[in-house]
């Protein structure tokens, strides 16, 4: 009885051997990006992707709000009695 069990083994082993490498092949090409630790990793095919560029903007990001509040303070300070002029 042992005999004719490592037989059917012998004679599914190749059959085994072919799904297991099917999968593992799938397996690597599949060219998933992963999410590792909070970092992306990118995918096999990252160098053929194209490109996103965003230009560099200003070093400032408040730039437009700090000249507002300028310009408002600088209306105040016109509007305002001096109080020193007598």
């Amino acid at each position: 009885m042992n005999n004719s069990r490592s037989k059917h083994l012998l004679n599914r082993l190749p059959t085994l051997w072919l799904a297991v490498t099917a999968c593992s092949i799938v397996v690597f090409m599949a060219g998933c990006q992963v999410d590792v630790g909070g970092q992306t990793l990118p995918s096999p095919y990252y160098l053929q992707d194209d490109i996103q560029y965003f230009p560099s903007g200003p070093e400032f990001k408040l730039s437009k709000e700090a000249a507002a509040l300028k310009a408002y303070k600088d209306e105040l300070a016109k509007d305002a009695p001096c109080n020193t002029c007598n």
